[in-house]
């Protein structure tokens, strides 16, 4: 769904059809989607260029569409490293088809599920360098562990070995802007065929940073960190939220 939401080519007729259904609960999902896709480029850029980050761990990418983790930061870096990480073959039998990266740098792909983080360490370690700093990245996946705990205890795990000055970037589905409207339609979604996802409030998705220092301005709507200079004015609040935080 997500990659039709964004205008890409890759799904199925089902994956249109409960689409279509959500949307037309909640229309701010399509925005939501594309909006998402220029969050990555800002937070790419920031870590890549104010932080001098030159190796990602993508986890739970997704279906490739355009300006993906690799492409952003090897644009900037050629010599930049991205390990993307999924459990779903479709995903991953497109991602080494459609993601190839520069010759300078690294792009490689790893099949694993996100509550397996220790495994996930363990592959990415393959082709990272865990004594210099890694931004992980947490782009609209935490949702999918319905646990609050069980989601913490993963950010942490992830995290642990990465060394000072490494990032965490975490966006998530949130109801802090459209309410019970949103909380209906997600609702009618998880008693579909596909996996549940979990909306969670502002505190809720703060608790993934315990710990890091938080980036200005800390945990805000995805359209209001760090946007671009706009003629129209500042964006208004969508219901999702990011955060982007530095390991001390």
């Amino acid at each position: 769904m997500w990659n039709y939401w964004l205008g890409g080519k890759d799904h199925y007729e089902v994956d249109r059809v409960a689409g279509d259904q959500f949307a037309a609960a909640f229309p701010d999902i399509v925005a939501i989607a594309r909006l998402s896709r220029y969050l990555l480029a800002r937070i790419v850029r920031h870590v890549s260029v104010e932080a001098g980050v030159t190796q990602f761990l993508d986890v739970g990418t997704g279906l490739p569409t355009v300006d993906n983790t690799h492409d952003l930061a090897q644009r900037i870096n050629p010599e930049a490293r991205v390990v993307y990480v999924d459990n779903d073959p479709l995903v991953l039998s497109h991602a080494r088809a459609l993601l190839v990266g520069t010759r300078e740098g690294v792009t490689d792909y790893m099949d694993a599920d996100l509550r397996d983080p220790a495994r996930i360490l363990a592959g990415a370690a393959k082709s990272l360098d865990f004594d210099r700093p890694v931004a992980l990245m947490l782009m609209g996946i935490l949702g999918y562990v319905g646990d609050h705990e069980e989601a913490y205890a993963i950010v942490r795990t992830l995290m642990e070995p990465l060394p000072s000055g490494s990032y965490l970037a975490v966006w998530d589905g949130s109801n802090v802007v459209t309410g019970e409207a949103l909380d209906k339609a997600q609702d009618d979604l998880n008693e579909g065929p596909g996996a549940p996802y979990t909306l969670r409030n502002h505190e809720e998705i703060s608790r993934f940073f315990d710990g890091l220092e938080l980036v200005e301005p800390g945990v805000v709507p995805i359209t209001q960190w760090r946007p671009d200079p706009d003629p129209f004015g500042p964006p208004s609040p969508v219901d999702a939220l990011v955060g982007v935080a530095r390991k001390p």
